[in-house]
């Protein structure tokens, strides 16, 4: 399918790899950019667009690289920069293009900068962070609170003052008011495409600005539902109105959209985690002047109904005008989706239905490592969780090590064929019958059925760039059309463990195949058997007539 070559990134699929758990060529269990490297034509044969990387610079790993020491090194941990040049020549080479992940909100406490900014309050580096005096009682400046548990203040001997960590006390943030601040950040990017990559994921990009005065946060309101925390975490009784999204961050975002046009064909695509997370994806994308597209938290969360995504994307389309949304529904951060939206014992079929509903949605779309195995969240006990948050917050909330466990790639082999040594994280046994040789084998796997269904998604031009309107369906099914000037599809995805039968009155319909759903129509109706999908181009029908009563299924809408 055609596309203007600096809009590919509209409809791409992007895989995301959680390096420490992908592969590992050492022997030290953890993985590395060689065993990434190794399996890039595994990836390539799902039939994705990009690699995205997460973290792999030089860190105190105290947040497993999301704490940067120096932006422009590998750490050792994962091997060199002569391994990432590496991976990228050998994944350009395969078709795809490499996305990488920066955590420029803030650095690691050990990193240079924070180092000198520290000492104190007249050096070169004092204003790079975000520093202030106590209250005249001593406490920190204002309520806000870190994501990761307690006050965002951490104090400081050396300046006898606090600085700012919306995330792990060794997390300080940087403040971005400071011109300086903004210029070697953008810096750090540009060594980074220089090198030829083409993308980055901007990893809590709403974080950048605070408020100069530092106005207190006033508390959430009682019926506030906050997609970016457990809710056992303090962090959720407040609305977050002066900590993070700030209207200077718009001017910055433009800076960086500028740079990225020297790179034709480059993208952006940030991590959104707000109290009104779909009105700042609105503005962060709209304009073509800023981000390329960006994605929240809200398919992320434990509420994956059909009623919930479809007022979800109806609540973004309402506000985004031209902007372009990338949707998730697992990454490094959340149990995995099978588990979160199908329970302890999740129906067979689940995790084919939740990728082709993802797929289908307008706009891009990340996969996280395992889903396309439909691995389950594993259980980690206490003694060996890794993740400081969890660790915090257990045992009402494990934290996210249950997702992050290691890729089982063969099941007969020691630790499924991750490593030769002890893994940084257990691999649960229950993994080893969903190893990737396992399911290469099968036909009716669920890694067959992400190949199928994306290398067919390639093909229809609506479901990578088209327009998305919604109908009225029973309950638990999710109907809506994809337009696009050279095609119509008409889309109905079954959430639910029961066969549903609906009227479906279409003048002119042409049933697609080729996807690996069941659905099918009998005398103009359409019968959705148990979690599965059903896809037909209305592109030549002056109508699509859609009247749920007398449909049959779950709850069947009067």
């Amino acid at each position: 399918m055609a596309r203007d070559d600096m809009d590919w990134w509209r409809g791409a699929v992007v895989y995301q790899v959680y390096p420490r758990s992908f592969l590992d060529t050492t022997g030290n269990g953890t993985g590395d950019l060689k065993g990434i490297t190794q399996k890039l034509d595994y990836i390539a044969s799902l039939g994705v667009d990009v690699v995205w990387l997460s973290p792999f610079f030089k860190s105190p790993m105290k947040d497993f690289g999301y704490d940067v020491s120096d932006y422009r090194d590998v750490d050792p941990l994962f091997g060199s920069l002569a391994d990432f040049d590496e991976l990228v020549a050998k994944a350009h080479g395969l078709g795809m293009r490499v996305l990488i992940d920066k955590v420029i909100s803030h650095t690691s406490d050990q990193h240079p900068w924070f180092q000198e900014s520290r000492e104190d309050r007249t050096n070169p580096k004092a204003d790079w962070y975000v520093w202030a005096d106590p209250k005249p009682d001593g406490t920190p400046p204002n309520n806000w609170l870190s994501i990761f548990g307690g006050p965002a203040w951490e104090w400081d001997t050396r300046r006898r003052q606090y600085y700012l960590h919306n995330f792990l006390a060794s997390q300080p943030d940087l403040n971005f008011h400071n011109p300086e601040v903004q210029d070697h950040i953008l810096g750090e990017l540009e060594f980074w495409l220089a090198r030829g990559v083409d993308a980055f994921r901007l990893d809590a990009c709403n974080y950048y600005f605070h408020d100069r005065e530092l106005r207190d946060n006033p508390p959430a309101p009682a019926d506030s539902f906050n997609t970016a925390a457990p809710p056992d975490n303090p962090y959720v009784f407040q609305s977050h109105r002066y900590c993070k999204s700030q209207p200077e961050n718009l001017e910055f975002l433009r800076r960086l959209r500028a740079l990225m046009e020297r790179y034709p064909g480059t993208f952006t695509m940030g991590e959104v985690g707000d109290d009104n997370s779909l009105d700042v994806m609105a503005a962060y994308t709209s304009g073509g002047d800023k981000l390329q597209m960006a994605y929240s938290f809200d398919l992320l969360t434990e509420q994956g109904s059909a009623s919930y995504i479809r007022s979800t994307v109806e609540r973004l389309e309402s506000r985004i005008g031209d902007g372009w949304p990338c949707w998730s529904m697992g990454n490094h951060d959340v149990a995995r989706v099978v588990t979160r939206w199908g329970g302890e014992n999740p129906h067979p079929r689940m995790a084919s239905v939740f990728a082709a509903m993802l797929l289908s949605l307008r706009g891009s779309a990340c996969l996280y490592q395992g889903d396309e195995l439909g691995l389950t969240e594993a259980e980690i006990p206490f003694e060996q969780l890794q993740d400081p948050y969890g660790i915090r917050f257990w045992p009402r909330w494990k934290g996210r090590d249950g997702c992050r466990t290691p890729m089982p790639w063969q099941h007969d082999l020691p630790q499924a064929g991750f490593t030769t040594g002890t893994p940084w994280l257990p691999i649960p046994e229950e993994h080893r019958a969903m190893a990737v040789d396992v399911q290469e084998k099968d036909p009716d796997s669920v890694l067959a059925s992400y190949r199928q269904f994306l290398q067919w998604r390639r093909q229809q031009p609506a479901l990578c760039v088209g327009d998305i309107v919604f109908f009225d369906a029973p309950e638990n099914v999710l109907l809506f059309k994809r337009s696009a000037p050279e095609q119509q599809i008409l889309v109905a995805i079954n959430l639910s463990g029961q066969t549903v039968d609906m009227p479906l009155n279409v003048e002119e319909v042409d049933v697609l195949s080729g996807h690996g759903f069941g659905g099918h129509l009998e005398q103009g109706r359409l019968v959705l058997p148990a979690w599965d999908a059903w896809y037909g181009d209305v592109s030549r029908a002056e109508s699509v007539l859609l009247d749920t009563e007398g449909a049959t299924g779950p709850t069947a809408v009067e």
